[in-house]
Formats: C-alpha cells, structure tokens, sequence
C-alpha cells in the first residue's frame, strides 16, 4: 500500500513490478521531442501513457490535471512538475490545476484562508516565476473549495464508493475523520472534471505525478468506469515521476526544512545549501581518487540530472569524471552551488511581478 500523505522513501522498481505501473523507457523513443526528465529516467513509469502519445505528437485535443496542495513552502524538487506543465502546454495541451484546499484541510488541518494565501505567496506565483503562464486561455486554475462543480461531482462519484473499498486503497480506520475520508473523492472529481458536460465533455486526460500519489490515480480510473454510462468518462493515463532526494538523503520535504531548498531561499542561502548537501563520495580523498565517486547516489549530482544542466553531454562528462574519481566532491559541490545560486538570482528577479499576477488568479 502506498500512502500519499506520508513521507517515506520509495522503491521504484519494486512499484514496477508490484503495483502494475509500466516502465517508461520502453514507450520513450515514440514520443516526439520528450523532455529530458523523460530522457533522462526522472519521470521512469507510467499507467497506459503509451496510448495517449499519438495525441501529444499529433496535437491533438487533451488536458493535464494536477493539482497542488498548498500546505507548505514550495521547494526546487516541485519544479520538476512545473517543467512537465510547460512541455505539455507547448504540445497543445490544455491544463486544469486544482488547488487541493479541501485536501489541505481534511489532512492537514490547515484553514481555507491560510490555504489560500498559502496557494498564491508560494505555489502560483512560483510557477509563474518559473516560466509557466498561468494566464493563458487554455490554463484554469481554481480552487477546490469554491468551485461547485468538484463538490458536485464528488458528490455524485461518492455513491459508488464505500468505506471499505478506501480503507483498502488508504489504510483507513475507524478513526479517521469523515472529511479526510472525503478527501480521495475530491480528488478524482479534479481529475474527472475536464471530462464533464460544462468542459466540453468526454476526453483524453493525462496525470503527471509523483509515485505517492497512485492511490488516487487507481481510485479515479477505477471510477471512471463506474460512471462510464452517465458521462462516458475516459480512464486518465498517467505518468509518475523520482522524488527529488533531500539535502541529508531520503525525501526533500516542505515539512522538514533541513531537506529541502526552498523557492523563496536567497540566491545565496540556496547555493550554500547544495554545498552542505549530502554527496556520494567515499570515506577518504584517497579512496575517492581511487575507485571513484557514486553519483547514482548523490544529491548534488541529482540536482544536475533534475535542474541545472540542460545538455546530455556535458551531464555525461561530469558523471564519468565522478566515477573515474577525476572530479572530487569538493570541487563538484562548488560547482553545483554556483549553478543554483545563479538559477535563483533570475528566479528571485521575476518574483515580485509574479506575486502580483498570481493574485489576480483567485
């Protein structure tokens, strides 16, 4: 069982093999111009996603839901999300990008006020600074808590779901509070929305998330069927992406600051960051010369792969210097840091005017 509201580390392959999720090398080389967290086994699964690249190539009609829950800073490992919606907006595809208050309230006791304020200072305007324009006409981001159709849709989707079915899927108990029960079904009425009458009706869906978030993905397409002769829904695909590993290794986390470089840190905070981070070097300089470092396992060179360096060779030049032991931890931290900070100081530029859009949004 997965759960989404936890934090633990994650085995990929065994979710492969264990859970029915497709490896996403296998359907790479069909897609036009992939963005390189495709390329590169960022984004490494998928559910049915090999049937709905025709459309990507071809253009043709499709939207992207996923939603952000605002209950914390925004740090870099999200951005990885925000390149996915960029790609997929320059492909012609349309985004619907719910904010997940109702989630945030129900699993984190975090008001709707503060949810909103939270969604606008941190998530929406991090994404525009960040290059997505949420302005455009087939963008439409909204919040859960004030749109009635997610709220009558979660209505409709709850009679065909029962207590034990989510307890299955969850891990719920008798305990749990009936507004965290209602929480999952919230979420497959976002991911169903684009498919109802008032958005044009049945079509093709794509999901972009991280791993933790399969629960609601199996939820929403098992539903999806069950509702099939009343709004001929189409069960959404989806693709599902690494988490970004923290600064002292596992999950970097909003909750636990140590972790995490966050999108509002100083240029200068964020590079002094990376080169406190966790590394995969050995025990001693010596070692290290001699049999070479283990970028595999290394946040620095993570955030390489993740971030920082958009060219394949230059990427496949420092990780074989690393394990050639050539290039010394040191020397790669110091790197690396500069190359954040320098993102930060044109992230931190476009900031302040992206504040003011994102509180145009809601």
């Amino acid at each position: 069982m997965i759960d989404p509201w936890a934090s633990s580390s994650v085995d990929y392959d065994k979710l492969v093999n264990k859970f029915g999720i497709k490896k996403f090398s296998d359907i790479l080389d069909d897609i036009d111009n992939p963005i390189s967290l495709m390329k590169r086994g960022v984004i490494f699964g998928h559910r049915d996603f090999d049937k709905f690249i025709p459309l990507i190539n071809e253009k043709k009609d499709f939207t992207v839901v996923t939603g952000m829950m605002p209950s914390g800073k925004m740090h870099i490992g999200h951005k990885m999300v925000v390149d996915q919606l960029k790609w997929y907006l320059d492909k012609g595809g349309k985004l619907s990008l719910p904010i997940a208050d109702m989630e945030s309230y129900g699993a984190r006791d975090i008001s709707f006020d503060e949810a909103k304020k939270i969604a606008i200072t941190e998530y929406l305007s991090n994404y525009i600074s960040l290059g997505l324009d949420l302005t455009d006409k087939n963008v439409f981001v909204y919040l859960q808590s004030e749109l009635s159709l997610v709220k009558d849709l979660t209505f409709e989707l709850s009679k065909k779901t029962n207590f034990n079915e989510l307890k299955s899927i969850y891990g719920f108990t008798g305990s749990t509070n009936i507004s965290h029960l209602y929480v999952p079904l919230v979420q497959v009425a976002d991911i169903l929305l684009p498919q109802i009458e008032e958005f044009g009706g049945p079509k093709h869906v794509v999901v972009p998330v991280g791993v933790d978030q399969d629960p609601h993905i199996k939820l929403t397409r098992d539903l999806s069927d069950r509702f099939k002769s009343k709004f001929g829904f189409i069960p959404p695909f989806s693709t599902y992406h690494r988490f970004l590993t923290g600064l002292t290794g596992g999950k970097m986390s909003s909750s636990e600051p140590k972790t995490a470089i966050f999108l509002n840190d100083t240029p200068e905070i964020a590079g002094k960051k990376v080169k406190s981070s966790k590394t995969g070097g050995r025990e001693s300089l010596e070692e290290q010369k001699k049999l070479g470092g283990c970028p595999d396992q290394c946040v620095v060179y993570e955030m390489l792969v993740y971030h920082l360096i958009d060219s394949d060779e230059k990427l496949n030049e420092i990780y074989n210097d690393c394990i050639s032991g050539t290039l010394l931890c040191g020397e790669c931290k110091a790197m690396t840091g500069d190359l954040m900070k320098k993102f930060f100081e044109k992230l931190s530029e476009k900031q302040e005017k992206s504040l003011e859009i994102a509180k145009n949004l809601l």
